[in-house]
């Protein structure tokens, strides 16, 4: 940034495949002052890489992308070649030593189990937010503008993000594409429930499960 150039917000890039994650994760953000302009997502790494060289994100926030030919953490390192003051943070079903061991190596600032709260998130990327602001000086002034600018009435929408309808609850037994399952996680994507199931470990709509009768 030249010293005439105003400072912007801190940017965010949110990769993943799931659309409702990627809505969640934005909703988040709105409601915690940041302006829609600040916050970029897509689907997958690829996408992201081109869209990361001309936003110039400050946080890349993606999946783990262990199927896919650019893992999220080869896009990052890509990325970091164009943006050294870049900061990783990794989502992921699967979360086991060896996935831990290689985010602390890769320097991703958390390494979130999927499906989350929306208090988790909330919880772990202020927490990242507040260690990256101490490492990167520049961004104190940009992150204090934003709290200025919070206000009371976004709490109704974090609200609507932290408290899941009854419609469903863990442990419950459903039917998903004629076969039987059981709910595992539930979170809340663009005002709807998401349903992790157990048996398979997909993630889908709770409107596309019934109950399974006795």
């Amino acid at each position: 940034m030249s010293p005439t150039e105003a400072p912007h917000e801190p940017r965010f890039l949110v990769v993943d495949p799931l659309e409702g994650v990627r809505t969640y994760a934005r909703r988040l953000m709105l409601s915690q002052g940041y302006a829609a302009e600040s916050f970029r997502d897509c689907a997958d790494p690829e996408s992201a890489l081109q869209i990361g060289r001309e936003f110039r994100p400050d946080f890349l926030i993606t999946d783990w992308f262990p199927k896919a030919s650019m893992s999220g953490l080869q896009l990052y390192a890509e990325l970091r070649r164009h943006l050294p003051g870049c900061r990783l943070a990794l989502l992921s079903f699967e979360v086991t030593p060896a996935h831990q061991a290689q985010a602390t190596a890769a320097g991703s600032r958390f390494l979130l189990r999927k499906p989350f709260t929306a208090d988790e998130l909330k919880t772990t990327l202020r927490d990242a937010l507040a260690k990256l602001a101490r490492e990167r000086p520049d961004l104190i002034m940009r992150l204090q503008a934003v709290a200025s600018r919070q206000r009371p009435q976004r709490q109704d929408l974090l609200a609507s993000l932290t408290q899941p309808p009854p419609a469903l609850r863990v442990g419950e037994d459903v039917i998903y594409q004629g076969r039987p399952d059981r709910v595992a996680q539930i979170v809340i994507s663009h005002g709807e429930l998401i349903v992790q199931l157990k048996g398979s470990g997909a993630m889908v709509p709770a409107a596309k499960l019934s109950r399974k009768t006795a």
